[in-house]
């Protein structure tokens, strides 16, 4: 991701420090967009959405605890402390009405972030995750959310990455990109915390909270998101509130980085309607 626009900078937690990028010439007239990347995934997720917006946008987007550059960073963070932490980061910085854009994981955080904190969210923008509220899950589904540890680290690692990159994304780019992104890690760091962050999504889902997001909503999801039930979630999703899903063909779980145009587009098109 070109930094060119960026400053890096870094907020202090108990636990670790969490690195973050932010806009180096904040315009007051210009509306606010913060990236949250999914579960291992880093800030170059959202590489072509930055330098698509850098100059029309005031942007912030962090590596979530334990991830990429938050590291290192003890595996004792809950959904809704990643929530509080963003929270922090956003009023240190004076960062108003943002427009929350989560992949995957990023956008469980946002979920939260809107349930703890409400009437802060100017939009959100959920692109390949799915809806944090309990009724949508399967017991089932939820119990292996939080015992996927031992099926990870009994995949070879070169296995496990080569599943990673291409269950993910469609594109070369895509891929390339998430085999860079996992192989930050080694595989036992990156097996703790894909089921640290598994875990801890079951978690959220099982305290059954009420919330309803309180600004508009945009879902984006892949034709070809192969990550779980993801597009069955998605289309209960919109059947139940009565939000149109926006398919981005072509594109896996990562579709903002196999299908970056359109997904700029759509991003584009929300945050103007929202001024």
């Amino acid at each position: 991701m070109s930094d060119t626009h960026l400053e890096k900078r870094y907020f202090q937690t108990p636990s670790g420090a969490i690195a973050y990028w932010i806009s180096d010439n904040v315009c007051s007239e210009q509306p606010w967009i913060v990236f949250l990347p999914g579960l291992t995934a880093d800030h170059r997720l959202f590489g072509r959405q930055v330098s698509n917006f850098a100059k029309s946008m005031n942007l912030l987007v962090w590596d979530a605890p334990s991830h990429g550059q938050s590291r290192p960073f003890a595996l004792n963070w809950s959904l809704d402390d990643k929530a509080l932490w963003l929270k922090e980061i956003l009023d240190n910085e004076r960062v108003s009405n943002p427009v929350l854009v989560g992949q995957s994981m990023g956008g469980y955080v946002s979920q939260a972030f809107m349930d703890l904190f409400p009437c802060v969210a100017k939009g959100f923008v959920s692109i390949d995750s799915c809806p944090l509220q309990r009724s949508y899950y399967q017991g089932w589904e939820l119990w292996s959310l939080k015992h996927t540890k031992a099926m990870f680290m009994a995949f070879p690692w070169k296995m496990l990455v080569d599943l990673g990159s291409k269950g993910n994304a469609t594109s070369s780019y895509g891929q390339e990109l998430m085999r860079e992104m996992m192989q930050d890690y080694d595989k036992r760091e990156y097996c703790e915390l894909s089921a640290h962050g598994f875990k801890v999504l079951a978690q959220a889902v099982e305290t059954n909270r009420a919330y309803e997001p309180d600004c508009p909503v945009l879902l984006i999801c892949g034709e070809e998101d192969g990550a779980g039930s993801a597009k069955r979630y998605n289309r209960e999703w919109s059947k139940r509130k009565g939000i149109p899903i926006h398919w981005i063909e072509g594109a896996g779980h990562n579709s903002n980085t196999d299908k970056p145009n359109a997904v700029n587009s759509l991003l584009d098109e929300f945050v103007k309607s929202l001024s």
